[in-house]
């Protein structure tokens, strides 16, 4: 009961094709293979922004990210 014959997904497979059709079909694979490939190349990315690699900074800009990349250490004094 819990396996299923090749025969059994084979008729499922005609069945599905006979409701959607080999062309729907097709644009639903192509579709989805490019949301995976898209999926990737995002995951790739690392989520980096695009618009902020095409434009160079201005130079006020590039000392904000000086600054912001530095670490300062202080040390905290409680009040008696």
């Amino acid at each position: 009961m819990g396996s299923f014959s090749i025969w059994h997904w084979l008729v499922v497979l005609l069945i599905v094709v006979v409701v959607f059709g080999t062309k729907k079909l097709k644009n639903i694979g192509s579709d989805l293979g490019g949301a995976v490939k898209g999926f990737k190349d995002g995951m790739k990315d690392g989520g980096k922004d695009p618009a902020a690699e095409d434009k160079p900074e201005a130079p006020a800009q590039q000392v904000a990210h000086a600054t912001e990349k530095a670490t300062i250490d202080v040390e905290t004094k409680q009040k008696s």
